[in-house]
């Protein structure tokens, strides 16, 4: 119960500080692999709408946001705010580890 506790004040944390962030710089981009280019098929087909090229749009920015994958992968389950939550049979979990695993490549981590 602590441990869940410890998560969703991390998660509320990180997603009070809202701010535009600087884009991420528009540059033809590569994946790098299978599960880079699958995670981009994903992000585009379910965070895009609401996330454009990283940014806010109806959601806050992802590109400002420092949160590390687990923390967004246990948003993406569990939704907060406005954010639906997205179970196993909607994004799996290979599906979602691709999108964290883009996310890190786009953003040039």
């Amino acid at each position: 119960m602590k441990t869940l506790l410890i998560i969703i004040v991390s998660i509320l944390l990180f997603s009070c500080a809202v701010r535009r962030s600087e884009p991420v710089k528009q540059r033809a981009f590569t994946p790098a692999t299978a599960d880079i280019a699958h995670g981009e098929q994903v992000y585009m087909s379910w965070c895009h709408k609401c996330h454009p090229s990283g940014e806010s749009g109806l959601a806050p920015s992802i590109n400002s946001s420092p949160a590390p994958g687990f923390l967004k992968k246990f948003q993406v389950r569990h939704g907060l705010g406005v954010m639906p939550a997205f179970k196993a049979n909607e994004i799996s979990k290979k599906d979602l580890r691709d999108v964290v695993k883009f996310i890190k490549a786009w953003k040039g981590y």
